[in-house]
């Protein structure tokens, strides 16, 4: 198996609507100032972990956002559909935990695609209806 090396880092715009590309995260965003929102994104995710292989493309991605104390929202956690199955985005996920606090301190939250949810189940977390949401 290819090993992958997951690191802390902050991408470009380009580089994060390419890897969208190959995957099923792109479909989630509106398209409505979407380079403009994409380059937000990249830029001030409190947590960015990008999955690379050995010839250095992006294979995975995990953006969140977090107090570092209590809670951590997963905006993004992707991986290219040919690394699918591979355990990228378990790697992504557990890291974040990590860098987060720790999974004893850190309550995970997400808003998952229909077909992430059994993903995110093998973690542990259920669908609740208590998120509000604005807008």
């Amino acid at each position: 198996m290819e090993q992958i090396i997951i690191r802390r880092e902050r991408l470009c715009a380009d580089e994060y609507i390419d890897f969208l590309k190959r995957t099923d995260l792109g479909s989630q965003y509106p398209k409505e100032r979407f380079r403009e929102r994409i380059e937000k994104l990249v830029q001030h995710a409190a947590i960015s972990l990008v999955a690379r292989n050995s010839e250095n493309i992006i294979v995975g991605v995990l953006f969140a956002i977090t107090d570092f104390a209590y809670w951590m929202f997963i905006t993004d956690l992707g991986v290219d559909r040919a690394y699918v199955k591979q355990g990228i985005g378990k790697r992504l996920f557990e890291m974040a935990v990590e860098d987060a606090g720790g999974k004893e301190n850190i309550i995970v939250y997400t808003n998952a695609y229909s077909k992430a949810i059994p993903f995110y189940e093998k973690f542990g977390m259920w669908k609740t209806n208590e998120v509000m949401e604005y807008n």
